[in-house]
């Protein structure tokens, strides 16, 4: 398994709604990251917005590209767009910052 972390940046006036949105992600967007090969997939926000995620998968570009040809993450995306800042224009997904790895401890 490949384990990607990436960074966004939430607005900070859209922190709380962002939160909540993530209490209640809808059942078929879960379903969606699992059949696309999204696993131990996490979400990490700081007071400041600084949104970083963290997931585990064989294949990251085949994972986004699966993703991207669901229905459910085109409206999950275009939803989640206005919580963001410095995307210019791209959705979310697109957007993501990808840091290296530079080390691990298993």
């Amino acid at each position: 398994m490949k384990r990607v972390c990436f960074l966004l940046k939430v607005r900070p006036e859209r922190l709380e709604e962002y939160r909540r949105r993530h209490e209640a992600v809808w059942p078929e967007m879960l379903d969606a990251l699992h059949a696309t090969g999204w696993h131990n997939y996490s979400l990490f926000l700081r007071a400041d917005g600084l949104l970083v995620g963290y997931l585990e998968t064989p294949d990251f570009e085949a994972a986004r590209a699966a993703m991207a040809e669901t229905d459910v993450n085109a409206r999950w995306q275009a939803e989640m767009a206005p919580f963001f800042e410095e995307l210019d224009g791209r959705p979310p997904d697109e957007g993501m910052f990808t840091l290296d790895e530079v080390f691990h401890l298993d």
